[in-house]
């Protein structure tokens, strides 16, 4: 059965309040063991308690199944797998997971029909005409972005900004059809942030570039290798499972953890953990978690930990993920890596040439001093900005970066600084003194 739009989803739901809450947790971070074949889609979601909610999804009826109490069908948990289903973001499973196969078994039973049995392979051929009704849709999809991004241009920065948000959401609306759901997440983003930040002229721009590159990295990924084409499919939300990953490529420690940082949009919490190997190899381990949902135990930077780690496809630094608990974590006081702005800059751009639209890069910065760049004296605050400084550059801190807690660190010394360079600002997530390691 092919995959539903997300406006067929919208239509099933059983009012506005449980769609709403439904787009909460529509995010990758409560899910595990999320599936579907032909006829069932099914999946995890962690809710308040210990036990996770079992949902699943019977495409025929539709019908409907949760553990949670709501009397709702669907339910706001079964909304949202089945936005994620449509978006894309979930694999075809070769095993139905147990509690699904045992309600659609009853259904069956009830219905004189027979159930999908659980060790029954993913028909071969029935998988590579969705894959090719996929790969149809999206195209269709990048090609009628691209139309809409010329139009964007042509009419100007300032007249988009003009635009209501409806401008932005139907034209994330459309890209979300065509399952290209994280190029929709950052259109819909740009409809709030045009509004909201001072540099939205230079943002836009930057942004629009990203865009288009992407279409164009998409429509020619038949001359890619396969860490670009991997970076390709990221950047427009082709998900991988976390169980194919799990048993792809590993590595065992120790890994040194560099620093950590946590965000939260009031729909997604997201934690991102910077770990270096002591070749030098750089990874990113992200944790998710929806709405009203616990994060992942942070690791404290300066860390050692004895933990195998599971990478995704891709360009460096590339994405991993923890395959066991970490366990024997030691404390280090010496940055790994340590080096200069302009080789962090220089590093920044190769990857920026591989992959044009990469949001950050790591900077492990050796001897920095904190300085304003405000009046005379170096006295930062309102009508300057403060910078991260050594022989061989300077880059400005980011918005709400923790600057006392720097001056204070250092005292006005050189000092090494972890952080994450984005757009062309620093954000330091940690200090590496001579006897501790400070998580900012």
């Amino acid at each position: 059965m092919s995959r539903w739009t997300a406006s067929q989803v919208t239509e099933v739901a059983p009012d506005a309040a449980s769609l709403a809450a439904g787009r909460k947790l529509a995010v990758p971070g409560p899910w595990r063991e999320t599936g579907c074949n032909d006829v069932l889609v099914w999946g995890q979601c962690q809710g308040g308690g210990k036990t996770p909610y079992q949902v699943s999804v019977d495409l025929t009826g539709p019908a409907y199944r949760c553990s949670c109490p709501s009397r709702k069908f669907p339910c706001k948990h079964a909304l949202a797998l089945l936005m994620l289903w449509s978006e894309g973001r979930m694999d075809d499973s070769g095993q139905v997971a147990a509690f699904a196969e045992e309600w659609a078994g009853q259904r069956a039973a009830r219905a004189g029909a027979p159930a999908p049995a659980a060790d029954k392979p993913a028909d071969p051929a029935a998988r590579a005409k969705r894959l090719e009704q996929r790969l149809v849709r999206m195209d269709a999809g990048i090609e009628d972005f691209r139309l809409w991004l010329t139009d964007l241009v042509r009419s100007g920065l300032a007249a988009a900004r003009a635009q209501p948000y409806s401008f932005w959401d139907d034209a994330a609306a459309r890209l979300v059809d065509a399952q290209v759901p994280a190029l929709a997440e950052r259109v819909r983003e740009a409809g709030s942030l045009v509004h909201a930040r001072p540099d939205w002229a230079h943002h836009l721009l930057a942004e629009v570039g990203r865009w288009w590159t992407i279409s164009c990295a998409w429509q020619g990924r038949d001359r890619l290798d396969a860490d670009e084409l991997a970076d390709v499919r990221v950047a427009v939300g082709w998900a991988q499972s976390s169980e194919e990953v799990r048993d792809g490529d590993a590595r065992p420690g120790p890994w040194t953890v560099l620093g950590a940082h946590r965000s939260d949009d009031g729909r997604l919490q997201q934690q991102r953990t910077w770990l270096a190997h002591d070749d030098g190899e750089v990874v990113v381990v992200l944790d998710f978690a929806g709405y009203g949902q616990a994060l992942a135990v942070p690791q404290l930077s300066g860390a050692r930990l004895d933990v195998v780690v599971s990478r995704y496809p891709g360009s460096d630094p590339r994405r991993a993920m923890f395959r066991d608990p970490p366990a024997g974590a030691e404390p280090v006081t010496a940055l790994p890596g340590r080096t200069s702005l302009a080789e962090v800059h220089a590093a920044a751009a190769a990857a920026l040439a591989r992959a044009p639209w990469r949001d950050r890069h790591p900077a492990p910065l050796a001897g920095v001093r904190i300085v304003g760049g405000g009046g005379e004296g170096g006295e930062g605050g309102e009508g300057g900005e403060w910078h991260a400084s050594d022989a061989s550059g300077s880059v400005p801190l980011a918005a709400g970066a923790p600057v006392w807690m720097l001056l204070a660190l250092s005292g006005g010394e050189p000092v090494d600084v972890f952080g994450e360079l984005e757009s062309g600002v620093l954000r330091p997530l940690s200090v590496w003194l001579e006897d501790r390691v400070v998580g900012l």
